[in-house]
């Protein structure tokens, strides 16, 4: 075997400059990818219903990430379970795949701020670079998806509401309605008898109608049916709860003679409404993890004596 490493030593520097360069070349690249992407997706989901549900299946998944990258993911990888970037994935003692490097999920985040010639503030993005698992070395990755009783479904859901909620008797509730928000009397009313996953699907609508109404009295629902509408399949989706009744096949309606710009801010209204929601529910449910997991060390010693 060749053992004399004497021609590999003679190697030419890169200079400082170039490399500086070729990585402005690159973010900039990515970033009119990432504006090329946007626009092409932003015109599939608001022209086509199937389009737009699966859009939805990726928020519920992201519920984090905001509407304009949940649209990024959907245009580029839109099976995608779990994202990470080279950080996330070596906490995780994973490595990303050589030949999966220049293969990434692109979304934007924000950067700098700068002062535009008119005096006021913009801010820069920059594409960031996210891989899924099977582009890392983790075999057989799955992703955890927490097991909840409906218990402790129901009690996240209406813990910490924006406004009061209160349970009727079936005949005082409008015919065909397990739920309905009253703005002029700050309040939610659900029909009594109903199993769990009636609850959350009649309740979670009108979660988002409150939470979009944020204490007018003389709030129309109309304004935001659509929204609450999205906010409650991707709430169901994310918690496992059944959302065969919901159809999306008008979508395209909402969306007629919008431009793009106007279809991303729709669909942010929505995502805010998913993500305030679910920030409350997440609170709730991890304090019961917690006092769970504090519970079990004490059950296991009084089980041992």
């Amino acid at each position: 075997m060749n053992t004399n490493f004497d021609a590999m030593l003679n190697v030419s520097a890169v200079p400082q400059d170039d490399r500086t360069a070729a990585f402005i070349a690159e973010s900039k690249n990515n970033r009119n990818r990432c504006y090329e992407l946007s626009e092409y997706i932003t015109a599939a989901v608001a022209t086509d219903s199937q389009m737009f549900q699966k859009y939805l299946d990726v928020q519920s998944r992201f519920d984090r990430y905001t509407a304009s990258n949940s649209l990024l993911i959907l245009a580029q990888r839109p099976e995608a379970q779990k994202l990470g970037d080279y950080s996330y994935w070596r906490n995780q003692s994973a490595y990303v795949k050589r030949q999966e490097r220049d293969n990434p999920v692109l979304i934007m985040e924000p950067g700098k701020e700068y002062e535009r010639e008119d005096g006021t503030i913009g801010t820069y993005y920059n594409a960031k670079k996210l891989y899924e698992p099977s582009q890392t070395n983790l075999r057989n990755y799955v992703q955890e998806q927490p097991e909840y009783t409906d218990n402790q479904l129901i009690h996240a859901l209406v813990s910490n509401p924006p406004v009061n909620i209160i349970a009727a008797e079936p005949d005082q509730m409008p015919e065909g309605k397990g739920a309905l928000f009253a703005p002029e009397e700050n309040c939610i009313y659900v029909r009594k008898g109903m199993n769990a996953q009636e609850i959350f699907q009649c309740v979670t609508p009108e979660l988002a109608l409150a939470g979009f109404a944020n204490g007018n009295k003389n709030y129309d629902r109309n304004e935001d049916a659509f929204h609450a509408y999205s906010t409650s399949y991707m709430l169901c989706k994310k918690y496992g709860v059944d959302t065969q009744h919901f159809d999306f096949s008008n979508s395209s309606e909402f969306f007629e003679n919008m431009e793009p710009q106007e279809v991303r801010a729709e669909l942010a209204k929505a995502q805010e409404s998913f993500k305030a929601i679910t920030t409350r529910m997440e609170r709730t449910l991890g304090q019961e993890r917690n006092a769970n997991t504090k519970q079990q060390p004490q059950q296991n010693r009084e089980e041992a004596r």
